[in-house]
């Protein structure tokens, strides 16, 4: 779409509301890292070892998202921050940036439909998995192909699923943690046994770290969506101010109750996966306070989650390859939209590699392994890539001699949130298997960081060929989408 998002022929159209926005916000924040992930994080690195990392990463994705919501509101579009490498830094970042991204989330969708398959399993364990996973891609493929209000509501009622249940999670837990539940006070004393509160020192703070940089990943798609909200100068930042609150009570405080009633010792919170909903943490809490039918319930909201995660996938990688169109870096065809304003292009094409990854999961393993694991850093160079950009943006706008008073909304604490994304985006990316690096494994070596040379590939690769250069901070164009019509008063179609 052009700048100004206006409706019409060959453009997406504003139709989420900013109730959309928010719950798609919060939907970002929360899934299958926090139902399953959250209990090997706290084996890892012990009670108080696993909330650090979880609130240092919290505040990393807060001061990310500011960044984010201060470019999105100045230049809402689809597919922004790709957009804002190229225009605020170099069009080759922008390029790298945005086919990094649109692969992530291509693959992504590839991996849930499988994981989607796995949840399944734990009720109909005798009917084929593939079934499983063809069932949820053509779901997911008929909700994004309706229209982005109908993407809008599904997200809404996913996500308020999810918060549904943790809030009842939380409300337990603390029954539980006081005796008032489960028949005995537990109190604190889970913090202090054998080596809690910290277990395994900085090294396992520092492996809790990727662990929670999966969780938070998909926190970003709120930047994906001002291209079309209906009033992204006010909705966009309403989301992204409310990601603080999200995190405290979505993630410390759920991870807290965990800690508090599981001893980080258990065995089932090392296991935890999602292929083994039985010893979710989740689960465990519910049924340490005595309901029965835990781990259905929870098998259910997991399978929420995964469609939630596929589905945003889906949204994220088509708005992704139709930005890239429309900025030049992929061919035209991409950049067409049906009369609904869904960019069918680029949804087929989307929805082909999705298809492609997952029959290589059933046909050729180690394929589909290279493939996921060529996608498993993107989200983090992805918040590299939003960091950078703002940061430039900022210094730009200044160097230029603009009063910040100009900007719609502003990120909180500049310089310092960008440059802590930066510094813990590379802490995360280093020590992803530092073990690898130890032990001289090449072949561990490069599955884990196979995405990093690719995206410097593509950087480096479309540097050559366009001659580009890094745009000085006084030429860098900072100003905003021109818009005048009145957002509010645009239909929602």
């Amino acid at each position: 779409m052009d700048e100004n998002g206006n409706d019409g022929n060959g453009q997406v159209k504003r139709g989420l509301k900013a109730r959309h926005v928010s719950m798609i916000a919060l939907g970002g924040c929360i899934g299958t890292g926090l139902f399953v992930a959250s209990g090997s994080a706290i084996s890892q690195a012990g009670p108080l070892g696993a909330l650090t990392a979880y609130f240092f990463m919290g505040m990393m994705v807060y001061f990310l998202m500011t960044s984010l919501g201060e470019m999105a509101t100045n230049m809402p579009i689809s597919g922004s921050f790709a957009a804002y490498s190229a225009k605020y830094v170099d069009p080759a970042l922008g390029f790298a940036m945005g086919w990094n991204y649109w692969f992530n989330w291509a693959i992504t969708v590839a991996v849930d439909i499988s994981t989607a398959a796995l949840v399944m399993a734990f009720w109909l364990p005798n009917i084929p998995q593939w079934i499983w996973s063809a069932i949820a891609l053509v779901i997911i493929l008929s909700i994004n192909a309706m229209s982005v209000r109908a993407f809008g509501e599904t997200e809404f009622w996913m996500s308020l699923i999810k918060v549904v249940t943790i809030i009842i999670f939380l409300g337990v837990g603390c029954l539980t943690i006081f005796g008032i539940m489960g028949g005995h006070f537990i109190g604190l004393r889970n913090f202090s046994i054998k080596q809690a509160p910290f277990v395994g020192g900085f090294p396992a703070i520092l492996s809790v770290f990727v662990v929670a940089g999966f969780s938070f990943q998909g926190t970003e798609l709120v930047g994906i969506t001002a291209g079309e909200s209906q009033d992204p100068q006010h909705s966009v930042p309403k989301a992204i101010n409310e990601v603080f609150w999200r995190i405290i009570l979505f993630y410390i405080l759920t991870i807290f109750v965990i800690a508090a009633i599981i001893p980080y010792t258990s065995h089932s919170l090392l296991g935890s996966s999602t292929t083994d909903i039985a010893i979710s943490p989740f689960t465990l809490v519910f049924q340490r306070a005595g309901l029965a039918a835990a781990a259905s319930i929870m098998n259910a909201v997991i399978l929420t989650s995964v469609i939630s995660s596929a589905n945003s996938g889906m949204y994220a990688s088509t708005r992704m390859l139709y930005s890239l169109s429309n900025s030049g870096y992929a061919p035209k065809r991409f950049g067409k939209t049906a009369a609904n304003g869904i960019p069918y292009y680029a949804l087929i094409a989307t929805t082909v590699v999705s298809l492609l990854t997952f029959i290589s999961s059933i046909a050729g393993p180690k394929i589909y392994m290279w493939l996921v694991a060529a996608s498993g850093l993107t989200g983090f160079i992805a918040w590299f890539g939003i960091a950078i950009s703002h940061y430039r943006f900022r210094r730009a706008f200044v160097k230029q001699g603009h009063d910040l008073k100009e900007l719609k909304y502003h990120a909180k604490l500049f310089p310092f949130g960008p440059i802590l994304c930066l510094i813990l985006c590379i802490l995360v990316i280093v020590g992803q298997n530092p073990s690898a690096f130890m032990h001289f494994d090449w072949t561990q070596i490069l599955v884990t960081y196979i995405s990093v040379p690719l995206v410097l590939v593509l950087y480096f690769g479309y540097k050559l060929k366009k001659h580009t250069k890094i745009i000085p901070l006084e030429k860098v164009d900072i100003s905003p989408s021109h818009e005048e019509e009145d957002f509010s008063k645009l239909n929602d179609n």
